[in-house]
């Protein structure tokens, strides 16, 4: 029982903070609405302290809590000077091709396509969707080349044809 709740403790030490100018608890809402078993969290506000360095009304939303299939996130509403690149990208991965879909058409709402199964959603936030079986195909030296091929002429990944290929 112990190591249990010792363990449960040390669940999500490293949660990922997605800097946001005034989108957070608009974003958190979203992310929360295109996957299966995710919340909202708690929400933290600006007060009337060290506004000279925010520059937040009070009452403005600060920092909102979520959590997405077991992984917790923060979205803080920090200002404009730092925006969304692709260095740092979202890899999930899918078990069927409909999830696939799913993902991808809600991910890509208002946001874009990318190659090889990279988007980015409205809020400018790189994600990949990935068919869970890839890494096995590409863990075949006789598959690899023939599956990386094939998806290379991809954007949202196609189950079938990787498996084809």
């Amino acid at each position: 029982m112990k190591n249990q709740k010792k363990q449960k403790e040390m669940k999500n030490k490293i949660t990922p903070c997605l800097w946001f100018d005034n989108e957070a608890e608009a974003a958190a809402s979203f992310y929360v609405s295109v996957f299966k078993n995710s919340k909202m969290g708690t929400i933290s506000r600006y007060g009337k302290e060290g506004f000279e360095f925010h520059g937040k009304q009070e009452g403005t939303v600060m920092t909102v809590n979520f959590t997405i299939n077991g992984q917790e996130f923060t979205a803080l509403n920090g200002g404009p000077q730092f925006k969304f690149s692709e260095a740092i990208s979202f890899q999930v991965f899918c078990d069927t091709q409909q999830e696939i879909d799913h993902c991808w058409n809600k991910l890509t709402e208002e946001g874009s396509e990318g190659q090889c199964g990279w988007l980015k959603d409205k809020y400018g936030l790189s994600w990949q969707i990935v068919p869970s079986i890839l890494p096995k195909l590409m863990s075949d030296p006789v598959k690899a080349e023939r599956v990386t091929k094939a998806f290379l002429q991809m954007k949202k990944f196609d189950v079938e044809t990787l498996k084809q290929a």
